[in-house]
């Protein structure tokens, strides 16, 4: 037994030995191929880290910085020059242009939809909104709850509806929510469920006891319960 248990540990090292006998010579055979392989590696990832240390860096604050006066028309509800410019200082639909791919630009976006929003431009709005996108767990939301209130100007609340969901199943936060569920209600009230519509209520006013929108919620029931 002993002799056949040393056997089979030899027939072990020794296929240990052949394979470690394989890897080396196929190293060696290959040498020039893992080498440029790595090389091909760092040169990626250094090319990556320049791009965005010598190039989307700098534009993203050049883009910052030409979106500065359309903030402050948008800010001023100057919603036509923030969209537009004013011949001397860039709109946001110019910094679109120029800095679409920056975080700037794509923020520029946002702006655009919710200006068209406020200018009566509905599918402007709608087709502005519907590209913008963001990881931001604040803005996410109010960006989908934006595109909602754009459908139900349009009157198109099955679209509306599923944006405002959208927007709820995006993020949740004390700030926004009230008033996504609220509008949430509205639009399956005038799609004509009102049965949603209730149970929309009736959600809020639980998860939401204390939110802003108190008020409008207890009316919205009483009057669905009519």
């Amino acid at each position: 037994m002993v002799k056949n248990k040393n056997s089979k540990q030899a027939d072990s090292f020794k296929d240990v030995e052949e394979a470690l006998t394989k890897t080396e010579q196929f190293l060696e055979s290959h040498l020039n191929v893992v080498i440029y392989a790595v090389i091909a590696i760092v040169v990626i990832i250094l090319g990556v880290l320049g791009i965005q240390r010598f190039y989307v860096g700098p534009r993203n604050a050049e883009a910052q910085e030409q979106m500065f006066a359309a903030q402050d028309y948008f800010s001023e509800n100057n919603f036509e020059l923030a969209v537009n410019g004013d011949g001397v200082s860039l709109g946001f639909l110019d910094i679109i242009d120029n800095y679409g791919s920056t975080k700037a630009g794509k923020l520029a976006r946002y702006y655009t939809g919710i200006s068209y929003l406020h200018m009566g431009e509905f599918q402007m709005a709608v087709d502005n909104l519907k590209k913008f996108k963001t990881d931001d767990m604040l803005l996410a939301p109010l960006a989908k709850s934006a595109l909602a209130d754009a459908y139900v100007e349009m009157e198109d609340y099955s679209k509306a509806i599923s944006a405002y969901n959208d927007a709820l199943s995006t993020g949740k936060d004390e700030f926004s929510t009230p008033s996504i569920m609220l509008k949430l209600a509205l639009a399956y009230e005038a799609d004509g469920k009102k049965e949603k519509a209730l149970e929309t209520l009736k959600q809020l006013k639980s998860d939401y006891p204390n939110n802003s929108e108190a008020l409008s919620v207890e009316k919205g029931i009483a009057r669905l319960n009519q």
